[in-house]
């Protein structure tokens, strides 16, 4: 598998891009990165460990004042060209992405780097509109106008499940808005992280713009959210290490952006095209085989549609095709680890104890899977609402099915859990479906639909799962500092307001 990326080639000077070039970790510690579907070792290399965080940050600081002082054009010009090399190499980032993470080739090459693509070109466009409130003399003697400023350094850590979607959303508004990164993406997942960052000095961004650490959440994390230098955190993760870097940001007064943990709920109403609710469930659950914070989790169906719903998902599950994640008949691959799968697992397994099982439920055993962290679609029904299946975070290709009655229940059972970052409703009824999206707890609420994202439009959570947003002009709101200022227009050195600290009215 590993000469369909020759990572060992690609990467032999080292895992970690500082100020401009790979070199290697100086932590003393190394990883080897594991093709999931095969369990065959891509590459071993140096971790990062404080030392390479405080090169990168200072390579970041460098840069900045350069960056900063860029117009919005020359930016703006710089990330069309990353863009058109982001292109040129598509068919490079979907293999990586694949290999390292074990997601089919159709998934990387339709979904995961057209989507990178458009956000760079989205970036491009961006950078020229950093616009504030319009000047005016709102005082009456003043004239007041608002800036934008780049902040800083940032800091970002990303995840394993879409490590170049990941490096995207974090890198390219901060940087589209004149700011310079340390980008910390999982050790497990380090290859496309560090051929965006190469990418990108390709493309003519200077060196120090970008730089990418390759180590531990322990080690390159927690040194890199408490830097004195960075002044702003941006992290996207599990809700458990999110609080986590949120207490270390808060001993430096760090800008914080967090993206965290899901349980998005699938809610069809009695009402709704129920071939078209089957067909959006099993592909909304087992996207990137389940492990996507918007993933369709918990599926609340109205009782008079919920036996031929179960039904109808459980056939289409038993249909999708397990194996080689670089064959295009593929529909899903492994888990990022045997670990992980381990997990998904021991989660379902407990289930069993207070749930039904309708199809999946167990690792595959079918030629070419056995040596993969593979696992079966799971489809999971008669769970009561406060149980571990229903509330906790699963990260795997398993679905849980519940009805409901009326229309109140539903939308409060929807509601039922610490996260609020995506949902869905089903129905043809324009009133219900308005009502649901409007009181829905959640970032983003689809209609008819679950899954599909869009670079004009902002990604980010309510509750548990977060706060701030990737992706699109609100992201800025994230990468910018506003600043007002403020012009006396009257030329007179006394003003009248002066007389409440001294003197008397003139």
């Amino acid at each position: 598998m590993g000469n369909r990326f020759p990572a060992r080639d690609r990467f032999a000077d080292g895992a970690q891009f500082i100020d401009g070039r790979l070199r290697p970790g100086t932590s003393g510690r190394t990883h080897a990165v594991v093709d999931p579907a095969t369990g065959d070792e891509l590459l071993t290399y140096e971790l990062a460990g404080a030392a390479d965080v405080d090169a990168a940050v200072a390579a970041a600081l460098a840069a900045f004042p350069g960056w900063a002082g860029a117009t919005p054009g020359e930016r703006s010009d710089a990330l069309h060209r990353f863009a058109a090399v982001l292109a040129e190499r598509a068919a490079e980032f979907a293999a990586a992405e694949s290999l390292q993470c074990g997601k089919p080739i159709k998934l990387s090459t339709e979904f995961d780097v057209p989507g990178t693509v458009d956000n760079a070109a989205f970036f491009a466009g961006a950078a020229r509109h950093l616009e504030g409130a319009s000047a005016g003399e709102y005082s009456g003697d003043h004239t007041s106008y608002v800036r934008r400023e780049p902040i800083g350094v940032v800091g970002s850590i990303a995840p394993w499940n879409y490590p170049l979607q990941m490096a995207a959303w974090k890198i390219l508004p901060a940087v589209a808005a004149g700011n310079t990164i340390v980008l910390k993406p999982s050790e497990l997942t380090p290859f496309t992280s560090l051929m965006f960052a190469q990418a990108a000095q390709e493309a003519g961004i200077p060196d120090g713009v970008i730089n990418i650490v390759n180590g531990a959440g322990a080690d390159a994390g927690e040194r890199l959210v408490s830097h004195p230098d960075v002044v702003m955190t941006s992290f996207t993760g599990s809700t458990a290490v999110g609080k986590r870097v949120a207490e270390i940001a808060t001993a430096t007064v760090k800008r914080l952006h967090l993206e965290l943990g899901g349980k998005a709920p699938f809610l069809v109403f009695d009402d709704a095209d129920l071939e078209a609710a089957v067909q959006g469930a099993v592909a909304g659950a087992l996207i990137n085989t389940g492990q996507d914070c918007t993933a369709a989790t918990r599926a609340y169906v109205q009782r008079p549609l919920y036996d031929a719903f179960v039904s109808a998902v459980a056939a289409l599950m038993e249909t999708v095709r397990l194996g080689d994640p670089f064959a295009p008949s593929t529909d899903m691959g492994p888990l990022i680890s045997y670990a992980h799968r381990d997990r998904v697992a021991g989660i379902v397994d407990r289930a069993r104890g207070y749930a039904r099982v309708v199809t999946g439920g167990a690792a595959p055993d079918g030629a070419g899977l056995a040596d993969g962290a593979y696992y079966r679609p799971t489809l999971v029904v008669d769970a009561a609402q406060d149980s571990e299946i229903v509330q906790s975070e699963i990260f795997g290709p398993v679905l849980v099915v519940l009805p409901f009655d009326s229309d109140d229940e539903g939308i409060r059972l929807a509601n039922d859990t610490p996260y609020g970052l995506a949902a869905s409703v089903w129905s043809r009824d324009v009133y219900r479906t308005g009502r649901a999206t409007r009181e829905i707890k959640a970032g983003c609420v689809w209609v008819n639909d679950h899954i599909p994202i869009i670079s004009e439009m902002p990604h980010g959570g309510y509750k548990a799962s977060g706060y701030g947003k990737d992706m699109s002009a609100y992201s800025f709101e994230e990468y910018t500092q506003v600043k007002h200022v403020m012009y006396d227009n009257t030329a007179v050195a006394r003003k009248d307001w002066h007389r409440t600290i001294f003197g008397d009215r003139l």
